[in-house]
């Protein structure tokens, strides 16, 4: 074979697997710009419902004495849905422009929310009973709280927390006398609501204890809870694999190209 043809030959086998990598690149750009879309339109969902609740919170709030009010946790869901529009920009931007640079920087942030994720998980799981003890230290503390000044928000998630899951005090009905200092209770622990009807005989009143119900209410729930974390987890996953197959193919495609 002649040098000239060899070089056809080379030159050929080149563009062929050019053509091939710039393929392969196109696949995965588009699924990787759709991901991001989707990840992105997550970050606005969470940053609008924390928006939401910040112009609500005043007829519902957490129980805890320590955050009389969601402020905490709507600013926890507004700066993280932020954070993940801005990694599904940086995602899309890096997609659309092949940018290795953009494409890595992606990579890395998505592993750390993965990471810390798992690390939350991991440690709710290992430290459940002492996170119970705290929780329903902290709750007994916002107990006191209930129809004071400036706490109109704790005061309305106790009342519908009691009628939606009838129940009364966090033991028993008896937390609340600590609370009033007499056999007392909130109207919204009557079997039957009426004005007033917190001053009458205790077999009117809920029995169950709301720490209780609200246990067994959110262990019904674990399996879905389950299965949207397991979802997101794989979601995040597929992200990680595109990224780093993009990142791979631009190197791949650079390298045949030029």
């Amino acid at each position: 074979i002649s040098p000239f043809s060899a070089g056809i030959s080379l030159v050929s086998w080149l563009l062929k697997r050019c053509g091939m990598a710039h393929a392969c690149l196109q696949a995965v750009k588009y699924l990787m710009f759709a991901f991001n879309l989707l990840f992105w339109l997550g970050g606005c969902g969470m940053l609008g419902v924390g928006i939401w609740l910040v112009a609500t919170q005043g007829s519902f709030a957490t129980l805890s004495s320590s955050f009389p009010s969601l402020s905490a946790a709507n600013l926890f869901i507004i700066v993280t849905g932020t954070f993940v529009m801005a990694i599904g920009f940086v995602g899309c931007l890096g997609g659309i422009k092949e940018n290795t640079c953009l494409l890595l920087t992606f990579f890395l942030l998505l592993l750390l929310v993965f990471l810390l994720k798992a690390t939350i998980a991991i440690l709710f799981f290992a430290y459940t009973d002492k996170i119970d003890r705290y929780t329903q230290r902290e709750v007994k503390k916002g107990l006191h709280l209930y129809g004071t000044q400036g706490n109109v928000g704790l005061t309305n998630a106790w009342s519908i927390i009691q009628i939606d899951f009838h129940c009364c005090g966090i033991s028993n009905y008896s937390d609340w006398f600590e609370v009033y200092n007499a056999t007392h209770v909130p109207d919204s622990c009557c079997l039957e609501f009426s004005e007033s009807c917190g001053l009458h005989a205790p077999s009117t009143w809920w029995k169950a204890p709301c720490s209780e119900t609200v246990k067994v209410w959110l262990q019904e729930n674990l399996l879905a809870v389950g299965v949207f974390g397991l979802c997101t987890a794989l979601v995040q996953i597929l992200g990680l694999t595109f990224t780093m197959t993009m990142y791979c193919q631009v190197l791949k495609a650079d390298s045949y190209c030029t």
